[in-house]
């Protein structure tokens, strides 16, 4: 009897509804964020910021901004994607929520499945406009509840390294530059994991349940700094069933 409740305990663990397609592969249905900075282009959702004219090396937004999922806010779930990015930095968010909008375009907070042009913060999991860093590529983290206050008086966010999942200059090596790659995340319960060309980057704990995020909305990145492109396509998010 125990065997068999354990293996029922398993199906229903693993038990998902059926994927669902965030976007068409015509337009931006589903979809709202700064015209001027997303289209689609070859089949794919592009973000691109110009440079800003008087500093070409910049971009022309001053913050942050993204293209928002507005059809559902999701919990549980596993997400996957391809990605391609010249220059700069961008990211998925998930369980997201929006905040006032900013000159440039939605402004959101929430956790990121980060990825960049540079070879450092591909897979990490930050949280955009909240509790930072949760874990950088390789680490299996538990996040704790603050039991102290940072130097601007804040709680300040307590991050356990408790092991491993990969040599983050492993996984850097198996990242395509400026080609497409595959992005998976998975979120169930107060677990998330992020994967990249098939190599797990982060296994994350959050205990910290008065700031964890439960649900919220889909977003796509496009970070200030310098001129960049930013694509993706093939956005399929599976729920998971209770």
């Amino acid at each position: 009897m125990k065997t068999r409740l354990l293996t029922l305990a398993s199906l229903l663990t693993l038990t998902s509804l059926h994927a669902e397609d965030l976007f068409n592969g015509k337009d931006l249905t589903g979809w709202e964020g700064n015209p001027a900075l997303w289209s689609v282009e070859d089949g794919a959702i592009t973000g691109k910021t110009p440079p800003d004219p008087a500093d070409p090396k910049k971009g022309i937004i001053k913050h942050n901004t993204f293209l928002v999922y507005k059809a559902a806010p999701f919990s549980d779930f596993e997400l996957t994607f391809q990605y391609r990015i010249v220059a700069g930095n961008s990211g998925v968010q998930y369980r997201s929520k929006e905040l006032a909008p900013g000159e440039f375009g939605p402004i959101i907070t929430g956790y990121q499945a980060d990825f960049e042009a540079g070879t450092k913060y591909s897979g990490i999991l930050y949280e955009e406009k909240g509790r930072g860093i949760l874990a950088l590529r390789g680490q299996k983290t538990v996040i704790k509840p603050a039991s102290e206050n940072d130097a601007k008086g804040k709680p300040k966010t307590k991050v356990e390294v408790t092991g491993s999942v990969g040599d983050s200059d492993a996984i850097q090596a198996a990242i395509k530059n400026e080609a497409w790659n595959d992005y998976k995340i998975i979120a169930n319960g107060n677990h998330v994991q992020h994967f990249i060309n098939g190599m797990q980057t982060i296994d994350v704990t959050d205990e910290d349940a008065a700031n964890a995020p439960k649900e919220g909305l889909i977003a796509l990145q496009i970070h200030q700094g310098p001129p960049m492109i930013v694509q993706f396509k093939n956005l399929k998010l599976t729920p998971i069933a209770k």
